[in-house]
This record gives structure tokens, sequence and C-alpha cells, in this order.
């Protein structure tokens, strides 16, 4: 399976009640009238390449760009300095996979500046670990629980709109949306994205909150009395009255809130429905995209991580890709697809019974508050598996994080020299999060796939995409994960892919002989490595404090900080046709970073799955060490990804590591262990974080 590879340019360049259906949109064309483009003219230009644990991106109409990082950081890249400020740190509750999510910006972004972002609010009283007590944590939901045990980890999460200001996002002005209901305190899936239509109404993805690892790597249908309802996924996607697991379409208010468009699933009033929900029936629905032209959503969904079928409990795990033009029940946890059942199974008595009627789903869950009776499931455009697709070998074999991304717009009217070739115009790209790869996808005149093919050439590569959107300028921002486990990795970035004409961008390489230190602190800085492909001398603008202003234009400068703080020294290189880009090192003036160590357990040691382990942290600091804020968290790792599954707080103490019976037996299985310690520094000050990480074998794996 080829990689997209692009190369890579280290730099931020300047330059029951059903209604009726919403009638479906005019297909995208079948196939390009032009060319296909010279694949070697793409470049990849780096933008920030310290994005936190990226999230999502919007890209404004003046080509600043949004990302969200999950632990509640906003961060705008601004191409005329090459700066990636703080835009807002927003207070998030943070516990297996919910924190900021999604980001978008109004329709009308331009004349009221409004923000859209979806979060899980750190408010009221959900439980907490306490480090007092390290062989109790009290954040972990329980598995078996009372109903009072329940309610204690009720929460939900939010969409609110906040203006942007200059480069700041101002917290003060929010107006809130819509909240959606969940169950804190245990794993998964709470991410949502956010868009909009031609029409300007609001589409809003949400995860099931289904706990899948219980299952065996199929459905979580586990209504047992007494058992925790987060591992049965009929009570939120298949529950016609639960906003979860959903595909959700409102228009917004003039003060905030929503009123309900025509056309969704259930008509207003329905008994039993929630009249938000535009589609049903999806499990981890964590990327999608509206095509503007045609008001066409792709959409990209997963199943759990069987890697085989079973005829006791289904098929295997699947992605899937569906174009939605009109309102749909896409089957989870029911069916795959409606010739694709999986099988009604008691957890209780541990018996299987019949396959589910995909035809006519019913919904028989002790947690249904819906309809019964649901719509039959619709069948998607795209479903592959593990292994080759006889259908779609183009996607080729590995694992399965489907994503859907946007359609391109070719608009010839535009002089940017970066936007993408007219070949790709009204393709849909298709990327896929654990196979690094990158397509366009062209449908026929009945919506029916007609060709995948790789979006840029063999000499480009994007790892982890996790978000990605074509900007005004036409060139594709993508925002990239990595390879590791829910922190800033080596690898996460956000990036612009160029389809370039003439010169390339300039690669310019920073970096300097000290990063922190306590005051004055004189630092060299060097922009050795920096390249341009087409041979332009380069000029050199070099900016210590990120206050937009030219310190020096010598290659190698040296600067004293005479201030306490954290400052972004960032370096533009600019080529004799006017392309620059730019890169930065961070230097930390007045308070050093926090060591953290393991003491116990180490890297190597031997773990079985379901035991409790002690853990011990030896964690230095210029600044009195407060063990509070430590956070240990226990990660399934599972080949290049992770599942966060439990958290505990202290210096010491206590982690369970629960069986996830979906992954048992699976090769390649680690126990991962995350110690992050941010210290409080004095007022003035930068908080600075240490991080520590133990990957441990599985005996029983």
């Amino acid at each position: 399976m080829r990689k997209l590879f692009l190369p890579i340019v280290t730099a931020a360049a300047v330059v029951g009640g059903l209604t009726a259906a919403v009638p479906a949109a005019t297909a995208s064309p079948t196939a390009p009238a032009v060319e296909a483009p010279d694949q070697s003219a793409f470049q990849k230009v780096t933008l920030n390449d310290r994005p936190g644990e990226p999230i999502s991106l919007a890209v404004l109409p003046d080509g600043r760009v949004l990302h969200t990082a999950r632990d509640g950081r906003v961060l705008i890249h601004d191409p005329k300095t090459g700066l990636n400020p703080l835009a807002a740190q927003v207070p998030v509750y943070l516990h297996d996979e919910e924190g900021l999510q999604g980001v978008a910006i109004d329709p009308n972004f331009s004349k009221n500046r409004w923000v859209y972002l979806y979060y899980s609010p750190l408010e009221g009283d959900t439980p907490e670990d306490d480090p007092l007590t390290p062989d109790v944590n009290e954040g972990d939901a329980p598995f078996d629980a009372t109903p009072e045990q329940v309610e204690a980890f009720k929460g939900e999460m939010r969409l609110s709109r906040f203006k942007l200001k200059g480069n700041t996002l101002d917290l003060a002005t929010e107006q809130m949306i819509i909240e959606v209901p969940v169950d804190r305190g245990i794993c998964c899936h709470v991410g949502g994205q956010i868009d909009f239509d031609s029409q300007g109404n609001l589409y809003l993805t949400t995860g099931d909150d289904s706990n899948p690892f219980e299952s065996d790597g199929y459905v979580p249908l586990d209504d047992r009395e007494g058992r925790h309802p987060a591992f049965d996924a009929r009570r939120t996607s298949a529950n016609t009255n639960d906003l979860r697991g959903k595909l959700l379409r409102i228009t917004v208010g003039r003060d905030g809130g929503y009123t309900i468009p025509e056309g969704n699933l259930f008509a207003e009033g329905t008994e039993g429905t929630r009249p938000e929900i535009y589609a049903m029936g999806l499990r981890n629905p964590f990327r999608f995209a509206v095509n503007k032209q045609t008001d066409e959503v792709y959409m990209a969904d997963y199943s759990p991580d069987a890697s085989q079928p079973d005829p006791e409990r289904g098929p295997a795990g699947h992605g899937r890709w569906m174009v939605i033009d009109e309102p749909a029940n896409y089957g989870w946890p029911f069916c795959v697809d409606p010739d694709m059942p999986y099988i009604d199974y008691d957890f209780g008595t541990e018996e299987s019974g019949e396959p589910f009627d995909c035809a006519a789903p019913v919904n028989d869950s002790r947690y249904n508050t819906g309809l019964t009776e649901l719509p039959p499931v619709k069948k998607s455009e795209i479903v592959y598996g593990y292994g080759e697709s006889a259908e779609f070998p183009e996607l080729g074999t590995g694992g399965i994080g489907p994503m859907a991304g946007p359609a391109y717009d070719y608009n010839e009217r535009t002089r940017s020299k970066i936007k993408w070739p007219e070949y790709y115009d009204g393709a849909a790209l298709f990327y896929e999060w654990t196979r690094d790869y990158v397509g366009a996808v062209r449908t026929g005149a009945d919506g029916e796939v007609t060709s995948i093919e790789e979006a840029a050439s063999a000499a480009v590569t994007v790892d982890g995409p996790m978000d990605m959107e074509f900007g005004p300028d036409g060139a594709l921002y993508v925002l990239e994960y990595g390879t590791g486990y829910f922190a800033e990795l080596p690898e996460a970035q956000l990036a612009r892919i160029d389809y370039t004409r003439g010169n390339r961008t300039p690669e310019p390489k920073v970096s300097a002989d000290k990063v922190e230190g306590q005051t004055p602190l004189t630092v060299k800085f060097s922009s050795e490595g920096t390249t341009d492909a087409d041979g332009d001398r380069l000029r050199y603008r070099w900016d210590f404090d990120a206050d937009g202003k030219v310190d020096s234009t010598r290659p190698n400068p040296t600067f004293t900080y005479e201030e306490d703080g954290s400052y972004e020294a960032t370096l533009r290189v600019i080529d004799r046709t006017g392309r620059s880009a730019a890169a930065s090192v961070q230097v930390i003036v007045g308070n050093e970073a926090p060591v953290v160590r393991f003491v116990t357990p180490t890297t190597g040691d031997t773990f079985a799955f379901g035991d409790v382990v002690r853990y011990e942290l030896e964690i230095t600091d210029d600044q009195p060490v407060d063990c509070s804020r430590v956070i240990v968290s226990y990660i399934l790792g599972h080949d290049d990804h992770g599942h966060p599954l439990t958290a505990a707080r202290g210096c010491s103490g206590t982690i369970s590591t629960p069986l996830d019976t979906g992954h048992s037996g699976e090769a390649n299985l680690r126990g991962v262990f995350q110690a992050t310690y941010t210290d409080a520094p004095g007022e003035g000050l930068p908080a600075r974080s240490g991080v520590a990480e133990v990957v441990l074998e599985p005996s029983n794996g």
C-alpha cells in the first residue's frame, strides 16, 4: 500500500414519524474533463510543528488557520508572520477521549466573526481521582453500577460559538447552541465535527458514547440489569430519542440556541424522537464534510475491531464511507450494511440469537427511550475491511480508520499559485488515518463510486491525517496526528499541500543552543539546513519575541532575553518571487521544564490485562512539586495507535488495566503508561509540563 508522499517543508507559507426526504442534489462528475496533473508539482509546507494533540482545523477567509488541541487550546496560524499564537485556552473535562473537539467558522464569518467549538465543559461535580487515595480511582465510572453511580457521572458535550477578535477567541462572548448528554468516566466515542450547508444549516456529528472493549470485538449490546448502560450502543445510536451516534442538522438562532429545519429524519412533535436527527445508526462518525455545491454530506464511520467474522457474533471490523443526500438510518449497532447484519447476543446467558433484520431493525434494549421499530438500514457507498477489498482494491490493506474529507471546488478566477488543479474539481477526498492514505473519490449520477485514486504523487507523506480542509487559496490544509498515543507527537503538525506553478516555497530550519534558562538568557540561533529547491537567494527575517516585528536579518543571530516568559523565536525566509515560509523554536525564560521519570514500572516489564499496577514517579523541577497535578493514563496500545481506558492522579499509586476483550488474542498489544506533570509557577511565568512514558508487555494478550 503506497502512502501519500509529499516533499516536506518545515515552514509556514505566507502566500415512524418519517418526513419527506430532502431532494438529492446533483452528483459529482464521473470523470474529469482535463488531464491528470503533474504529481511532482505537489509540495507540503509545514505551518505549525507543535500543535499539541491535534484534533480539528478551520481555515479563515483571510488565510489564517484555527486548529484545536484536545487539552483545550485553540491555536491560530497567521500566514503574515508565520506565528501560531494561542487564541484561547478553553477549560475542558479530560478523561478518556473527552476534551476540545471540533472547530468551524460561521458561513458569514467575514461579517459576524463567529467561531464554533464542540467541547466537554469543565463544569459540575463529575467525580475525579483523589491522589490521597492511591488504591481507589474515583474518576472512573464503575462497570457494574447502581443508578445513583451512573447518575453521578452524567455530563455533556457542548456546542457553542465565540467571537474572534484579532488573533484572540473571546471566551466571554460564548453563546451556547446545543448540549449533547454523555456518560463520563468511561470510554469512548464522544468526538464531534461541525460543518454548514449552502443554506446555512449547521451539521454536527456525535459518537455513540459506548464502551467497545467488553464485547470481543463485536457489537456492545449488554443491557443486563446492574451493568453500566455504556456497554449498550442501542441506548444511543439506535435510540431515536437520543442525540448520540447521529448526524444532527439544526439552524442556529440569532442569539444562540437553534431551530429545526424542514426535512430531518423525524418531524417535530413525533413521540419518542428527536427532530435534530438527520442521520442515525452511526458509531464513531469522526469526520465528515458537506459539499457546498450539492449539499451532499460525505461521512466516514467504522465498526469494532474483530479481526475475523464469527457466525455466532457477526462480521469482522469494517470501515465505511457514505454520501448522505437524504435522512437515513445507517444501522449501527444492528448492521454494517443492509446485507451485513450482526447477531443478537445475550451477554447474560452468552448465547447467540438470530441475525438482526436490517430491513426492519427492532430496538428492544431496556435503555431505549425512543421508537422500537426503526427505519431500514441504508447502504454505504464504500465498505472495506482489513484485507484487500474486491470492490475497492485501491484502498489496500491494513488498519481501519476512515475519514471523510471535503470536495474540491476549483475556482478558475482565483490567481492563487498554489491552488489544486482543475483535475480534482468535484472529487471528494477520502483519507485513512491508520494507512496514511489520501484518495480522491468520484461518484456517478446514481451515487455509486466510479473511481478512487491517490490524490497526489508517491513523493509526499502524511502521518496520521486527522483533519483536512481546502482553503480560499485552493490549497489543502491538513492536520496530522503522528504515530503514538494521546500526546503531542514528533510527527504532529499543521501543514498545507500546494500544487506549485513555477517556483517552490523555501524550506526554513531553525535551532538554538539554549531553549530554557534564567534571565538574562543569551541564545545563539541558527538557520543551518534552510534550503530552496530553486536555488534562489533568500532573505532572513527573525522575530525573537513574537511581537510581529523584525529583530534581525542575519542568518545566524544572537539575542538576549531580559524578562521571564515564553517566546516563539520565528525565522521567516523569503525567496526572489516573494514566496515565504517560517519555522520557529520555543524559548522559555524563568521556568525550566520538569523532568518526569517512572521509578516503577519500567519499559519492558510484563503485566497481565486485568491487573492493578502500582506506579511510582520521580519528578524534579525548579518549582515546588505538587503531586496533585500529576496525571497517569493507562492506554491500550495496538499497533501504532492507542485507546485510553483510565487515568489516575498522584506521584504514586495504582492504576487498573482493564481487560479489553475486543483486542484479546491480537498481536502487537501493549500496555502504555503515560505520566504528565504540569507545574504551577509564579505570576508572569508560563506553566511547563514534563511527560514520561513506559510500555509494558502483556503476559495474557
